[in-house]
């Protein structure tokens, strides 16, 4: 395994309100591999994106093992301008809660050969944006059945 594209998305409705997560795994070659979405309770669209990068490197991990990740070259990409830029040292990190999240993803990072963060556009990144809402969607699905 040379290289791991693992596209990440959050959202949230109501910002702050009801949010989830959405993470995809692809190989080198562009196979899908694995993906998820979650909900994640209330919080702002900031924090559901930095929530699905964090969980995309902690699943990894998991997935594949520590070793693994120190050889591993990882690139996240996200529609999120802010996040990337934040973590790619272009932007400040200024909010409490972000800056929380912040040091979580950056410790994470250091588990791996490399970890690059690429902005995409949102056309490009459907599927993850597919997975958040399919997670919101049956989130109040299963509330209105109570």
């Amino acid at each position: 395994m040379k290289k791991i594209i693992i596209y990440t998305d959050g959202g949230s409705r109501g910002n702050p309100g009801p949010s989830a997560i959405g993470v995809i795994f692809y190989n080198e070659l562009g196979q899908e591999i694995k993906n998820y979405s979650q909900y994640i309770g209330e919080a702002t669209n900031n924090e559901a994106e930095y929530n699905a990068l964090i969980f995309g490197l902690e699943k990894f991990k998991q997935l594949f093992g520590k070793k693994l990740a120190h050889v591993s070259e990882i690139e996240i990409r996200s529609d999120s301008e802010l996040i990337i830029k934040q973590l790619n040292g272009e932007y400040k990190v200024l909010e409490p809660k972000i800056q929380t999240l912040f040091l979580r993803a950056w410790n994470l990072k250091l588990d791996f050969k490399k970890v690059k963060f690429r902005f995409i556009s949102r056309e490009k990144n459907k599927e993850a944006d597919r997975l958040v809402n399919e997670a919101l969607n049956n989130t109040e699905r299963a509330q209105k059945l109570i």
